[in-house]
């Protein structure tokens, strides 16, 4: 079913737009949620929470982008889960993922900063969209997805080497980039 039925049928309250979001969107959501989770339990509850969330948000919002707004919506409740089950304990490969990018991107802290990290991931998106397709979706799988390094290697058939290479000569070109742009890092 195409995305702009589904969301007609949230705005109709039908409860078949959860059922057609499962099954268009399910197993993205899932994925997503494992990646920053390493759990299927907890994937699968970020996933139902996802839809709950997305019940109550449409409407009034009517997301241009379903898939993103999904995406973006599982990533919060996932980042949120894990958060709580790791409150003392430490995931390294997620940890290290996101401490690859701290030399890139500033966290948002202040409302200014909020603002700031809105506009600096504008610039993250049209940065990303200048590079070819290979580096863009290894950094996308890297950072967004949070898939391990060798999960990568062998989904493109890369050595690991060539994988940390390539994020990192991408990160240093986001980093030029966003210093040539004005972003605050």
């Amino acid at each position: 079913m195409e995305d702009e039925r589904i969301i007609e049928l949230y705005f109709e309250r039908n409860e078949n737009a959860i059922k057609e979001t499962a099954l268009k969107y399910g197993r993205m959501l899932r994925a997503l949620a494992y990646g920053i989770l390493k759990n299927h339990q907890d994937s699968e509850e970020c996933e139902n929470d996802t839809y709950h969330i997305a019940w109550n948000r449409i409407p009034p919002a009517r997301p241009p982008y379903f898939a993103a707004f999904l995406g973006r919506i599982v990533r919060n409740v996932s980042f949120d889960k894990y958060d709580y089950n790791h409150a003392d304990k430490r995931n390294a490969e997620f940890e290290t993922s996101l401490s690859e990018l701290e030399s890139c991107i500033s966290a948002g802290n202040t409302v200014e900063q909020h603002y700031d990290c809105r506009d600096t991931a504008k610039h993250i998106s049209g940065f990303l969209r200048k590079q070819p397709a290979i580096k863009r979706i290894v950094f996308i799988r890297r950072y967004w997805y949070c898939d391990s390094i060798s999960d990568i290697a062998a989904q493109h058939r890369f050595s690991e080497s060539k994988v940390k290479s390539m994020l990192m000569r991408t990160r240093k070109e986001l980093k030029k980039y966003l210093e040539r742009q004005g972003v605050r890092i």
